[in-house]
């Protein structure tokens, strides 16, 4: 099964960049962060989803919503779950992602998926598919047995990162999300990873993903 390389970063790392990583490295898709939100400020990404699609970027518009570990807002509910679903959707919408696209909540924990936590996801991928965007989860590989089984489609963006990785060069490893949890779309397998760009240096989460786009929606058929 082929698999794509992309990365991760809280902010977005200007257009330079970029066009470099896309001129120079096998890196074909990027998180995307939605914000503001209850537990991410920084709004960088946003407005940048048409310049990256026609450039040919992958993107995976990710959604850091309600946490049950620090930092952010940690208020996990079927109530905060429906607004910051809404939230979600709408930032879908305004930032031009077509109808049906994925978006993935960001939950940064590991075991256990507790009752109210398992209720704030429940409730956020309903908003989700109201506002007519489909739900995907970033989450722990210890978690996304019980996180698959709530939302059935959900696409899971699986983290699963080793104590001691590998030093990381170009090309970035394209590796099977499938090793790790069967069905993933997304494996993140490197975080905090120092990769060079031009002449300067960029830390990033490094991943691997089963679609050279994995916010894009289903192929009919």
């Amino acid at each position: 099964m082929p698999a794509f390389a992309g990365f991760d970063s809280y902010g977005y790392p200007g257009d330079e960049t970029m066009d470099w990583f896309k001129a120079n490295t096998n890196l074909v898709w990027c998180g995307y962060y939605l914000a503001p939100s209850s537990s991410h400020n920084n709004p960088s990404w946003m407005g940048k989803q048409a310049a990256l699609a026609a450039a040919g970027w992958g993107i995976a518009p990710v959604y850091v919503g309600q946490q049950v570990i620090p930092p952010g807002s940690m208020n996990p509910t079927t109530a905060t779950g429906q607004t910051d679903g809404a939230q979600a959707a709408g930032y879908m919408a305004s930032e031009g992602f077509p109808a049906g696209s994925y978006v993935y909540l960001d939950l940064e924990n590991g075991p256990p998926l507790t009752p109210a936590q398992q209720d704030y996801v429940i409730a956020w991928s309903a908003a989700v598919l109201s506002g007519g965007y489909k739900p995907g989860v970033y989450c722990s590989h210890l978690l996304a047995d019980a996180v698959a089984a709530l939302q059935t489609g959900c696409r899971i963006w699986t983290f699963r990162i080793s104590a001691t990785p590998p030093p990381m060069a170009n090309p970035y490893p394209e590796l099977d999300p499938g090793a790790v949890f069967a069905g993933a779309t997304i494996w993140q397998h490197v975080q905090n990873c120092s990769i060079p760009v031009s002449a300067a240096s960029l830390k990033v989460d490094l991943n691997s993903a089963s679609l050279a786009d994995p916010g894009a929606p289903d192929v009919a058929g």
